[in-house]
């Protein structure tokens, strides 16, 4: 068994909107959070930010196979896809990862918000 494929997803927030960082946040919970949550192959996602740097996903997915037919139905479209168009631009970085090894402490995992948003 392994630990999963990973994808990272980054976009610039250097020249973005004021205001952009709350315009992600209320994107991600409001709706992009239910859309991952049925994406079949997808182990889990997780959104990161640093406000005035830079804005990620996060993918882990189950099979190779799968990460490869996510990013080739991604990246045709990902200059119009919703974190773009929010941003003003499209991504800086695409790029695949080794998953080395996950473990899931004590507390779990987490589903939902992270504390900027309320």
């Amino acid at each position: 068994m392994n630990a999963g494929y990973g994808l990272t997803v980054r976009w610039s927030l250097e020249q973005a909107p004021e205001g952009v960082a709350d315009q992600l946040r209320e994107y991600v919970v409001g709706t992009s959070i239910a859309r991952f949550m049925f994406l079949d192959g997808l182990a889990f996602k997780v959104w990161r930010m640093r406000e005035g740097e830079w804005f990620e996903g996060t993918y882990v997915f189950d099979s190779e196979e799968e990460r490869r037919v996510f990013r080739a139905d991604f990246e045709p479209a990902a200059d119009t896809a919703p974190g773009s168009a929010i941003i003003g631009s499209g991504p800086a970085l695409v790029e695949e990862w080794e998953v080395v090894a996950i473990a899931e402490g004590p507390a779990g995992f987490r589903r939902g918000a992270g504390p900027s948003v309320s």
